[in-house]
């Protein structure tokens, strides 16, 4: 991918929506990592966790979500990611404002779960299914495995 030019790149992520801009992006991300780390994966690893996220949030186009993504999954740092779904399900039950920020959101899971990208996974893998299943823009909460007449959502 770091050899294929933008227009390639655009091409084969066509499906994602946003590709041109997405491929760019992608571009600076894969850039980095070849400058600055030469891809070595076993270079990346030995960073710190606040000093790789703070890095990865320089590269033009990685965000809080995406920056996070990369050191859950790729890296399984514990780091929780936050996205729509979470926060449309947990403002729904009350549990966050619907407002709150990206930072607001993350530290109540960091603060409430134990550190363990394993845990960090699975949980975020449940809410991304809970949310696309039954906590749709168009909600199902009377099949959500989370309702009950007293938490009852919307």
């Amino acid at each position: 991918m770091a050899k294929a030019d933008t227009a390639r790149l655009s091409r084969l992520i066509r499906q994602s929506g946003f590709y041109n801009l997405k491929a760019e992006r992608l571009k600076n991300l894969l850039t980095f990592l070849s400058d600055k780390y030469g891809f070595n994966l076993n270079k990346i690893s030995n960073i710190r966790t606040d000093d790789l996220r703070a890095q990865l949030l320089g590269v033009n186009g990685v965000g809080p979500e995406t920056c996070d993504s990369i050191l859950l999954y790729a890296f399984n740092r514990p780091v929780f990611v936050i996205d729509a779904y979470t926060k449309r399900i947990f403002s729904r039950h009350k549990i966050l404002p619907r407002d709150c920020s990206y930072d607001q959101a993350q530290n109540l899971f960091m603060r409430n779960l134990s550190p363990d990208h394993r845990l960090y996974n699975e949980f975020h893998a449940l809410i991304v299914r809970l949310a696309k299943d039954f906590c749709k823009i168009r909600p199902d909460c009377v099949k959500c495995p989370l309702y009950e007449k007293k938490l009852a959502c919307k």
